[in-house]
């Protein structure tokens, strides 16, 4: 293999010198620097990673852990496209992790990222409570950041969008449009998203001094034939509805094509919202209203948090990011 000390002799420069042009440290002139990388190009030269990481105590590398019940979602796909893309155009790579099915194997895998001395990791949590987090973060000298959680004690760390408010939004709109009997397909009880959707669908219902009817709440799990299941559930109870919100997209659809198999059509008796604006949500008959949830902006922002934390070390605290509803065929005013 060729050495470091080859390139040297055959840029005409001292091996030291070659060590800068590779770390980035000290000052070298541009010619140096382009006869060092076309000896590099020309021998073939290979620089030792372990040796490089001990020299310049970092090793350019940023991770990520997503549990893999995550893995077909709109985030999933949207944060590890953003992460890789931004990762390689700040001059470093991703590392994924899989945080599996429980909160101990999401610590394993962190712990894992964290012995492979990542420069900085970013933590998708599924099981791990805000409070774990928050201690993690107080126990490792790398940079942390945690994606669409709130934490209670570093509010630096974590980029988050308030699911509650989301849904209570949701819940205003219908009631503005003169919605009154508003039914709920919740998400997985294990799902903090799930969890917070319907808080606040249970809150703005509430907040107008409409009864909480839990013959109108169904449970799912994220899926189309969740949401068809769900919505056959809420019929068989025969508790009527004239409005319907679905935790996410994927149970909105199944919801719509159950409706429309019973009879029920949406919107003129049944409106129909969902969650997370998924690529199809345009595409349904009747096209799908749902709440644009701003993952990409989500995901810049972290990335560019925690980059900016193992360069620079000076956190702030973030902005709350905001969903927005997408008003589509699928909901209509029951006045009209």
């Amino acid at each position: 293999m060729t050495t470091m000390l080859e390139v040297a002799r055959r840029a005409g420069v001292s091996k030291a010198t070659v060590s800068r042009v590779l770390s980035g440290n000290g000052y070298t002139s541009q010619e140096t620097r382009d006869r060092v990388f076309q000896a590099i190009e020309e021998s073939g030269y290979r620089p030792n990673l372990v040796a490089r990481q001990l020299a310049t105590k970092n090793t350019q590398t940023l991770g990520l852990v997503v549990t893999n019940t995550l893995y077909h979602g709109v985030y999933f796909s949207e944060l590890l496209s953003h992460a890789a893309r931004m990762t390689e155009a700040r001059g470093r790579q991703l590392i994924l992790a899989d945080g599996k099915h429980s909160a101990e194997e999401e610590r394993q895998a962190i712990q894992y990222l964290l012995d492979s001395r990542c420069d900085g990791v970013i933590i998708y949590p599924r099981f791990l409570s805000v409070e774990e987090m928050d201690e993690i973060i107080e126990q490792h000298p790398q940079p942390i950041m945690v994606l669409n959680r709130r934490l209670p004690r570093h509010h630096s760390h974590c980029v988050y969008s308030d699911q509650r408010v989301a849904a209570a939004a949701v819940v205003d709109k219908l009631v503005e449009m003169g919605h009154r009997e508003i039914a709920f397909i919740a998400g997985s009880v294990d799902s903090p998203t799930g969890i917070e959707r319907l808080a606040g669908y249970r809150e703005a219902l509430a907040r107008h001094d409409l009864p909480v009817q839990e013959a109108l709440i169904a449970p799912g799990k994220w899926t189309p034939a969740c949401g068809a299941a769900a919505a056959a559930t809420l019929l068989a109870r025969g508790v009527p509805f004239s409005a319907l919100i679905a935790s996410n997209d994927d149970m909105a659809i199944g919801a719509i094509k159950h409706l429309h198999a019973s009879g029920v059509a949406v919107p003129e008796q049944v409106s129909v919202v969902g969650f997370d604006d998924i690529a199809l949500a345009p595409y349904v008959i009747p096209s799908l209203a749902s709440v644009k949830m701003p993952v990409t902006e989500m995901i810049q922002e972290t990335i560019s948090r925690l980059i900016s934390m193992v360069e620079e070390g000076a956190p702030e605290v973030l902005p709350t990011f905001n969903g927005k509803l997408i008003r589509r065929g699928s909901l209509k005013r029951l006045l009209e």
